[in-house]
This record gives structure tokens, C-alpha cells and sequence, in this order.
């Protein structure tokens, strides 16, 4: 029997290895799904072949050599200089369709797959994956000797230990020049460094968000697009930092997620900076709730504590009027008190903080001293 099993993820695997992470990187944010790994390929022999290496790298490399290549196989691959260690994470057709997504021209050089890797290479490369972690710590200890203001965040040591990546995050530009010699000198490999941004340090360390779930960047990002506050904004929501940040300290990845579906369904909204006005006073904007479809304006002249709900249309019309000098007789809509409690929960929204509690579970019945419970003499029941 064979010792390599084919995954329903089109992917291959030790059976020794079962419960760990697979090797074509399964549930990783680097992992792409092909579809096509049932089908009969045109050819046996993949040209061009993806490789996975770790945080967040990887690559096309070619074929040189014609080697029966399948996801999840362990190969050396061309560096600069000497060769590195990787992992097969797409082989076929789409091995093309994923250039054109990272726009590799198509008459563009290559390196080269040089061949299966070797036990050697797999023990060697262990090795070097063992050593990154003491690196980073030493590296750390230099930097701050030298007074640099960076933060090493991560070590990626080359297959053949003979190259080491050091990722590093800085708010200035920093001349590590004389980090490098220091690092050269003491590990005696090539250095390189590579500056990398909050957001993709905090996918490199991972955690759990305040939604529950594992973080985004740690698990599916790939590309970070920049998040500005016009995003909470368009979103009504509150201008809160500590909500509002996550734990890389900027502005959530997720405030881009549902942008698109608020400005497409704002795009009818009248200004919500303009006052409106009637005979019955003027109102100035409070909220909107967008998919409802609702704007809230608060009266201020006659009674300010009456909030008026009013349709975008019925606010343009009203905005239209007070253009052209014309003060409208009435709102034509519902106008809700605030301070009636029977009338609040018509807004459909509730200020909940503060009302949960760690002792709401806890029973309120209180233990009455006086009364004690009856304990049966087990040798009563017993014959004499």
C-alpha cells in the first residue's frame, strides 16, 4: 500500500502525518484550490510549478529537468545564491491562470526546480527552521545595541542555511547597514532585509479578533488595501479608536468589507450636513438607518426632544422647498418623543452597555439558616 493518500483537497500526505497541518499549506491563506486535480491533464509533465515557502512567499519555478512533480511534493529550487527549500502547492493549468493574477509576463525567465529534495536536504532544512527563532532574539539584542529604532519581527532562514531574511518593521527609514555587517560577521551567512508593515506583523503572530474568530491577515489576506475612517464614517459608525483599531493598532481590515453594499445604497441620500426647516422649526440630522431606508432629525425651536423620522425622498423634497425660500407647513412623517418610554422602542435601536453583568447568572435565593435538612441515621434501618 502506498504511504502517500490523496486529500479531498486534491493534495498529498504522509499517513504518519495525518493530524498535522498539510503540506500544500491546507487552510492557509497561500493554499488555492484546484479545482481541475480529478481532470486528465494535456501533458504528465508540468512546465511550470507554484512552491510555497513560508510567510506569506512563494513562486513559479520551471521544470527543467521533466520530474513527475504532485502537490505536496518537497523540492530544492534555484536561489540566490545556493538553492532553498519548498513545498509544491499547485501544479497544471492554473499554474498559469495564478501568473496572470500576479502578473508574471509570459516570456519571463524563470528559475529552476533542481530536483525531489533528498532526506539531507529535508534534515538540513529542519535544522534551519530550528535555528530562526534564536536568530531573531540575537538579532533583536544587536539592534538595540546599535540604537536602531526597528523591530525585527521574523526570521526565514534559506534551505541551505547559506541566506537568512530578516523582516523588520520601522516608522522611519532606518540605515541598517552596520546591522547587517554585525549579523554577517556573527551567523556568517548573507543577510537580507525586508521591511514589512503593521498589518503583516500581526499576521505573522496571529491572535483572535474581537468578532471571535481568528484574524483575517493570519488567515486569508493576502493583499492589505489601506482602511481610512471615511470607511466608519459612510458606515455610521462611532469614531471610537479603541473600537475601531485592531491589534496590529490600525484601523480594521473589516471596515472594507461591507463599504461597497453602504455606498451603493447611499447613493440617492440627500446631504446629511444640511439643516431642514419649516414653520414648525428647524432640525438637524442625527442618525440614518441606511437599509431601512430612514433618517432621524432632531426639532430644536418648539420642542427638542421630538425626534422626526423622515424617507430620503420626503428630505429632498424638503431641501428643495428651503432653496427656493419656501417654508413646507409640515413634515408629512412620524414624529417620535424620546422621552415617552412607550414611544422609544419604536427607533428600533438600544444603548445595551452596561446592562450585562458576570453575576446575572447567579441565583438570588438566600440560603435561611434556620432551616436544616433531616439526615438519615443509615443504622436506624438496620436490625438488631
Amino acid at each position: 500500500m502506498s504511504s502517500r493518500v490523496e486529500n479531498t483537497c486534491g493534495c498529498y500526505e504522509n499517513r504518519a502525518h495525518a493530524n498535522r497541518e498539510c503540506l500544500s499549506g491546507c487552510g492557509s491563506k497561500l493554499n488555492v484550490h484546484n479545482w481541475m486535480y480529478k481532470m486528465v491533464q494535456p501533458s504528465a509533465i508540468n512546465e511550470v510549478v507554484e512552491v510555497r515557502f513560508k510567510n506569506t512567499r512563494k513562486g513559479f519555478y520551471k521544470n527543467v529537468n521533466q520530474l513527475n512533480l504532485r502537490v505536496g511534493d518537497i523540492v530544492a529550487v534555484e536561489a540566490s545564491p545556493g538553492h532553498d527549500i519548498g513545498v509544491i502547492t499547485l501544479t497544471g493549468e492554473l499554474v498559469r491562470e495564478q501568473m496572470k493574477k500576479y502578473k508574471v509576463p509570459a516570456g519571463a525567465e524563470l528559475k529552476k526546480v533542481y530536483r525531489k529534495a533528498k532526506q539531507a536536504d529535508v534534515d538540513k532544512w529542519e535544522e534551519a527552521k530550528d535555528l530562526e527563532h534564536e536568530t531573531m532574539i540575537e538579532s533583536r539584542r544587536i539592534a538595540r545595541d546599535l540604537k536602531l529604532n526597528m523591530k525585527i519581527g521574523d526570521v526565514e532562514y534559506q534551505g541551505d542555511r547559506t541566506k537568512a531574511i530578516f523582516y523588520y518593521i520601522a516608522e522611519d527609514r532606518v540605515d541598517f547597514r552596520q546591522l547587517i555587517k554585525v549579523l554577517a560577521e556573527r551567523l556568517r551567512i548573507r543577510v537580507e532585509m525586508k521591511q514589512i508593515g503593521a498589518r503583516q506583523e500581526a499576521g505573522l503572530i496571529g491572535g483572535i479578533g474581537s468578532c471571535g474568530r481568528e484574524l483575517c491577515c493570519s488567515t486569508w489576506i493576502s493583499d492589505f488595501v489601506s482602511v481610512t475612517t471615511n470607511a466608519a464614517r459612510v458606515q455610521q459608525l462611532s469614531l471610537n479608536p479603541q473600537k475601531l483599531a485592531g491589534q496590529c493598532g490600525k484601523l480594521k481590515c473589516c471596515l472594507n468589507y461591507e463599504l461597497d453594499s453602504y455606498i451603493d445604497a447611499q447613493k440617492d441620500f440627500p446631504q446629511s450636513d444640511k439643516e431642514i426647516k419649516s414653520k414648525l422649526g428647524t432640525a438637524y440630522h442625527q442618525k440614518t438607518d441606511v437599509f431601512r431606508r430612514i433618517m432621524y432629525y432632531q426639532a430644536v425651536a418648539e420642542n427638542s426632544s421630538k425626534i422626526i423620522a423622515l424617507t430620503p425622498e420626503r428630505v429632498k423634497e424638503i431641501l428643495q422647498a428651503n432653496k427656493k425660500g419656501v417654508m413646507v407647513e409640515t413634515w408629512k412623517e412620524q414624529t417620535i418623543d424620546i422621552n415617552t418610554t412607550g414611544n422609544k422602542a419604536e427607533l428600533d435601536y438600544t444603548n445595551s452597555v452596561g446592562t450585562e453583568s458576570l453575576t446575572r447568572f447567579d441565583s438570588n435565593k438566600k440560603k435561611n439558616p434556620k432551616r436544616r435538612k433531616k439526615r438519615r441515621n443509615p443504622r436506624r434501618n438496620e436490625k438488631r
